[in-house]
């Protein structure tokens, strides 16, 4: 190493009182030491650190080793994508179309064959009979397709994320109602037999099936 040389020329030129030696022992005493260890550290501190706003430590730094990376290198936060929405075949749009109109459908079937079950429960007559068959046989073949629709479109519906609580209701009601509306066709009265208990059963039997159905129509028509 060059340093113990140059030491003792130093030293030998100020023992023979040289101004050149008391010049550089001058610079030496007013120029601080800079520690090697200093230099790389000093390449980390951020331009402006002697700001009072500044950091004055460069731990943050060192504890983050991204924050050494230039910008375009540095990591960047990503978003996650939106969900996409699930879609419905085209045969669900047509199924789901018919179950409505035939929904519609039975509604004033429902009332008509209110009407006339009540007057047929009082006053019996032939022709309040017939009507009461075609109408219910009206109601049964309307039930058969919101059936067939209803439960195709549900295996279709159940695997789409937003399939809520409302619809599973209205499913369900709906199958309660059919199995009603069996029980009513069951149960009607006949010829022989206690008649008084048989049509009292027959429409405790069919208002629950239409209350239920009805309950499962407004489910839906308020929910859209």
């Amino acid at each position: 190493m060059r340093l113990p040389a140059l030491s003792a020329f130093l030293v030998a030129a100020m023992a023979m009182g040289s101004p050149v030696s008391a010049q550089i022992a001058a610079t030496l005493d007013t120029e601080p030491a800079i520690p090697l260890l200093a230099v790389p550290l000093a390449a980390a501190v951020p331009a402006g650190a002697g700001d009072a706003s500044a950091p004055t430590s460069v731990t943050p730094l060192l504890s983050d080793p991204a924050a050494l990376l230039p910008v375009d290198a540095q990591p960047v936060a990503t978003t996650p994508a939106p969900k996409l929405a699930f879609e419905y075949s085209e045969g669900y749009q047509k199924r789901a179309k018919i179950h409505k109109l035939a929904s519609w459908a039975t509604l004033p079937l429902f009332g008509a064959e209110a009407i006339i079950g009540s007057s047929l429960y009082s006053s019996p007559t032939e022709g309040k009979k017939d009507a009461h068959l075609v109408i219910g046989g009206a109601i049964g073949a309307l039930f058969a397709v919101n059936t067939v629709t209803g439960v195709w479109n549900l295996l279709e519906a159940r695997k789409d994320p937003t399939f809520g609580k409302r619809k599973w209701a209205h499913a369900l009601l709906m199958m309660g109602a059919d199995v009603g509306f069996v029980a009513t066709a069951a149960t009607g009265p006949g010829e022989g037999g206690d008649y008084d208990s048989q049509k009292s059963t027959h429409r405790a039997v069919v208002i629950s099936a239409i209350a239920m159905s009805t309950t499962a129509y407004l489910i839906m028509l308020f929910g859209d």
